[in-house]
């Protein structure tokens, strides 16, 4: 009898110890945690890779509102023009009035770059044209608003030289408004001594 109960006790004690491991063990709790394996750990959270970092600035307002003198400004504007190496067409300039016109001025020749550029700077039609040459002019106005304010607006002619079989000609497109930013931001920098695209400002 007394073998029996020995038994039936020592029996008791194994099952116990075999539950009893079946329990949580703090300590690789604890280093389940630390390696972010734990059953509890969020796994459906996001990562951030950058999202919201990199913003794109709108463009410049067109009319863009200036503060100078408008003889000062003509000036500047001039000086825009001869760092883009373009000419003013002096014939149907005025400057006096805050009308300045320049001439052509060709971006890109050779059919290897030309659709590209003009991708750049006009909307191109669908059309199986190659595109052999672009180019555009400007027309600045300068319109004062009082004795120093003026509201300065930028109109770009694009024209891209098409080839369809033996015809070559000159084809005015619709502009993107990429040279007309490109012209405001360097008078605009100019003028306030500002980088327009310096995180800064």
């Amino acid at each position: 009898m007394k073998k029996l109960i020995f038994t039936i006790t020592a029996a008791l004690m194994l099952t116990s110890a075999v539950f009893a491991q079946k329990g949580v063990d703090k300590q690789t709790e604890k280093i389940t945690e630390s390696t972010g394996t734990n059953d509890n750990t969020n796994v459906s959270r996001s990562w951030n890779w950058g999202k919201d970092k990199t913003k794109v600035r709108e463009r410049l307002a067109n009319p863009y509102k200036l503060a100078s003198r408008r003889d000062m400004l003509v000036e500047n504007v001039m000086n825009v023009l001869k760092e883009m190496r373009m000419v003013i067409d002096e014939t149907a300039s005025r400057p006096t009035d805050g009308v300045i016109i320049t001439q052509p001025y060709v971006f890109a020749k050779g059919a290897v770059i030309s659709k590209n550029e003009l991708n750049r700077y006009a909307i191109l039609p669908n059309s199986k044209s190659v595109w052999r040459s672009g180019r555009f002019s400007l027309r600045i106005d300068i319109e004062s608003l009082d004795g120093i304010q003026n509201n300065v607006s930028v109109t770009a002619k694009v024209d891209g030289k098409s080839e369809t079989g033996i015809v070559s000609e000159w084809t005015s497109l619709q502009t993107s408004g990429a040279a007309e930013e490109e012209f405001l931001i360097k008078l605009v920098e100019m003028v306030t001594g500002k980088m327009i695209d310096d995180p800064k400002n």
